[in-house]
């Protein structure tokens, strides 16, 4: 069995596979103080409710944007799972060009995202992460990984409006009703949620405009289910996208 381990600016996914196949997927804070032993024992209870122990795991990936955390997730793949753990970076088999000028600067969830993205829509492909921050990565006709675009995320931008300016609330993530909010709390959510759905419109638009109109767009991420409601252009919404790079990235590389 696989254990893919996605390491984000705020959560941590972990997700098992079997035969390729995801079969269970956690979700825990990506807390820089959280030791291993803490990440252990919170793993061996989460694994044992799928009848799975620490031994059963035959293989390690590991994507991540926080290097303080990667030493940790290292050390705990070493000591709990005997394992040396395969960690993604663009020196590998990645089965997609990459084009962008610094491919050292490409985070590696973005990586995994294009591999996936490519291996599961095709090519061109549009990909939105929405997470800590929204970010959309573009894979041309020909199948290279040419970059994208990054923006402050949903509720990255309601934190900071709130901080910034002191009478304005901290409003939930629902969209509301009416474009032209009717209240303090409906205004912000108009201007973030809607505004985000306009600004995304605008990209892939001109995006299709340069690679074409087959261009699909599939989307990933915490919000990517409530903002493909409200836009015809996003054509799939994938919330196991980077899991499923991890996974496929370390059966090009490694084998189990």
């Amino acid at each position: 069995m696989l254990l893919a381990i996605d390491i984000g600016n705020t959560h941590t996914v972990f997700g098992l596979f079997g035969n390729k196949q995801l079969v269970e997927h956690w979700r825990l804070f990506s807390e820089i103080n959280r030791t291993e032993d803490e990440i252990a024992a919170t793993l061996a209870y989460l694994l044992q409710k799928k009848k799975v122990s620490l031994d059963d795991v035959n293989g390690i990936c590991i994507s991540s944007v926080v290097p303080d955390l990667t030493s940790v997730y290292q050390y705990l793949a070493q000591r709990y799972f005997k394992i040396t753990p395969l960690i993604i970076n663009h020196d590998l088999d990645l089965s997609v060009k990459i084009v962008y000028k610094n491919p050292d600067a490409v985070g590696s969830d973005r990586l995994c995202n294009a591999v996936a993205g490519v291996k599961y829509y095709g090519k061109p492909l549009i990909i939105i992460d929405f997470g800590t921050a929204s970010v959309i990565d573009c894979i041309n006709p020909q199948g290279d990984y040419l970059g994208g675009v990054i923006m402050p995320g949903i509720s990255s931008s309601i934190n900071t409006l709130h901080k910034r300016a002191a009478k304005l609330p901290k409003v939930e993530l629902t969209f509301p009703e009416h474009i032209i909010g009717r209240s303090t709390d409906e205004s912000i959510q108009s201007g973030i949620l809607y505004g985000t759905v306009f600004m995304l419109e605008g990209f892939i638009q001109s995006i299709q405009n340069d690679f074409g109109k087959n261009t699909r767009v599939v989307a990933t991420g915490g919000m990517a289910g409530q903002i493909a409601e409200r836009m015809d252009a996003i054509d799939h919404v994938d919330p196991s996208l980077n899991l499923k790079g991890i996974a496929l990235i370390y059966s090009k590389n490694r084998k189990l």
